[in-house]
């Protein structure tokens, strides 16, 4: 699909398919509609009356116009109301109208956002990479295993981003970003909708070695035998009962002169059937995306090489199946940490945490200046905040606000929960440093308090995406399965320490 810019007035882009970004509370004296509604005699207002279309959010007509004008058909996309329109709000925009056009198996889209967002060129330059993002993610399929004649293509192959006459060329570059950071997204919803049995952990450190060849990174890639001299003795655990091998795969991206050093630490369970403490059926069935995390951050990686972000960032996944077998870990055994810590097992299915912690202490060896996890970590997380929503955690309030408000401008929503001392008596072990897990009650808080024993002083923040890391069905810019959560306020934010 190709992108482009057109300062052409809408009725005469020769487009298959024009959508128009329309407000709630503005529809009435829209003065594009209330021009094409000329142009077509007064039918696209009596559509839109018929059909009741009223601008609300995610509300969509679609209007032929029978030659009165260029564009075949026009699109009419809610919005919402006016002051809630947003930037991630027009990716949505985008990402729907991409989707109409394959539904009308358009190959020419136009896009025209609503009135009023063209405004300097910095907003302008982020409006553009929105619609360019959502346009990617609108398109994005898996369909790999579907049978030909099954498989629905993606028909448009050309899309017009309206921004008006004399619009400044170097506004492409905007395009080019939001294109790029729309591809990783989809490259992490491959990896996780990617079956357990294809996406092992070699196969995730083979794409890993892929990423770091196509984009110029350093890549580190340890077996057992690594591992084993590294003393990742929870990591390893957790790997032993799964005929699998593990691997920790390690990216960097070292600019000069980098403002920061950063860890990205993501959770790289490839199959999770809790091990001896066993999941039941409809717990497992999702198990294959228990390695989200680690598909964000590996992600992640071919953007900020792209970007050339002047910050030194490392990605880290450590990348196991936790499968029960005469050779898995037991419950009531202790294992040694990375960090010398021993840990009392009393859960097997808590086994996250566990590659985590290692990975966080092979992570602190590089002294960075700060830490971020992200790990489908706990089913307690989305009790707390439903399945849209990240819990975030951290040791750092001026970090966690910081993270917050990437979140936000990214349009991935988080919430930050606590992280309360007294829960840490849920932790006591008898017989080691720590159990692996606390009782039933605030699960998700004590996941966070265990990685916390990990991180030491180093600012850090912890981001369960049990909840958003998938989708159980198709909306705007999701589709159904993997969504790529995270990696859009990872680039959001290094973006503005480089910017800084």
């Amino acid at each position: 699909m190709r992108i482009e810019l057109s300062g052409a007035a809408p009725a005469d882009e020769k487009a298959d398919l024009l959508a128009i970004g329309c407000a709630e509370d503005t529809l009435d004296d829209n003065a594009i509609v209330n021009a094409f509604d000329t142009a077509t005699a007064g039918f696209l207002r009596a559509a839109i009356r018929d059909e009741r279309f009223l601008g609300k959010s995610g509300q969509t007509l679609v209007f032929a116009t029978h030659g009165k004008v260029a564009p075949g058909r026009i699109a009419l996309v809610g919005l919402g109301k006016r002051a809630a329109i947003n930037l991630p709000a027009l990716r949505s925009f985008a990402a729907r109208a991409a989707r109409l056009a394959t539904s009308a198996g358009a190959k020419r889209l136009a896009l025209l956002p609503p009135l009023g967002f063209l405004g300097p060129q910095p907003e302008q330059r982020a409006l553009c990479e929105r619609l360019s993002e959502g346009l990617v993610l609108g398109c994005y399929r898996f369909d790999k295993y579907l049978s030909e004649d099954k498989r629905k293509p993606v028909s448009l192959k050309e899309v017009s981003l309206l921004v008006g006459p004399g619009f400044d060329p170097d506004l492409a570059s905007a395009v080019v970003r939001g294109e790029q950071l729309g591809a990783a997204v989809c490259r992490a919803r491959d990896l996780i909708n990617e079956p357990g049995a294809a996406m092992t952990p070699t196969r995730m450190a083979e794409v890993a070695k892929s990423i770091a060849t196509e984009h110029g990174l350093g890549c580190q890639i340890l077996g057992p035998t690594e591992c084993r001299a590294q003393n990742m003795g929870l990591f390893l655990a957790v790997a032993q009962g799964s005929i699998e091998e593990p691997r920790f795969i390690h990216l960097s991206w070292k600019p000069n002169a980098p403002k920061k050093r950063i860890l990205l630490v993501g959770k790289g369970v490839t199959f999770d059937s809790g091990g001896l403490s066993l999941k039941p059926n409809d717990g497992m069935l999702d198990m294959k995306t228990d390695m989200s995390g680690a598909a964000a951050v590996l992600s992640a990686m071919a953007v900020i090489a792209q970007e050339k972000l002047s910050v030194e960032v490392h990605a880290l996944a450590a990348c196991t199946e936790n499968m029960p077998s005469g050779s898995a870990y037991r419950l009531g055994d202790v294992l040694r940490s990375k960090a010398g810590k021993t840990v009392e097992i009393n859960n097997t299915d808590a086994e996250g945490r566990l590659t985590l912690a290692d990975a966080i202490t092979y992570g602190l060896e590089l002294e960075p200046d700060e830490i971020f996890d992200f790990a489908t970590l706990t089913g307690a997380c989305i009790v707390a905040l439903g399945p849209h929503i990240a819990g975030v955690m951290s040791n750092n309030d001026a970090l966690a606000g910081a993270w917050l408000a990437a979140a936000k401008a990214a349009g991935e929503e988080m919430w930050r929960l606590p992280l309360p001392d007294r829960l840490m008596d849920m932790l006591k072990s008898d017989v080691a440093d720590m159990k692996n897990t606390g009782e039933r009650w605030g699960g998700a808080l004590t996941a966070g308090l265990f990685l916390r024993e990990f991180v030491g002083e180093t600012p850090w923040v912890h981001v369960d995406l049990a909840g958003p890391s998938t989708a159980d069905k198709e909306s705007a810019e999701f589709s159904k399965g993997g969504t790529g959560f995270g990696v859009a306020t990872v680039i959001e934010y290094l973006r503005r320490i480089a910017s800084a």
